[in-house]
């Protein structure tokens, strides 16, 4: 991110695996399980979205509840299809 600013670019999209990653970038108040598959406003990129890591999908109690986050991080990736164009 420091890189491509640098070069005097700004991000159209950034996304956030994880919460990790979102507090890292959007500050420890943010809350990935209360924000997620949102887009929230940054100064980062002109889209920001942060969604689940996909390793917390594979940790999931149980297949339905597998299933469930797996289909609910594919809309979370549609909703940054939409803006990507």
């Amino acid at each position: 991110m420091a890189e491509y600013r640098a070069r005097g670019g700004k991000p159209k999209v950034l996304v956030c695996l994880g919460a990790t990653a979102a507090q890292a970038l959007l500050g420890k108040q943010f809350r990935v399980t209360q924000h997620r598959g949102e887009f929230v406003e940054s100064p980062l990129a002109k889209y920001v979205l942060a969604t689940v890591h996909p390793s917390s999908i594979l940790r999931a109690p149980d297949s339905g509840t597998r299933h469930t986050e797996q289909a609910r991080f594919v809309e979370d990736l549609k909703k940054i299809a939409t803006v990507w164009r």
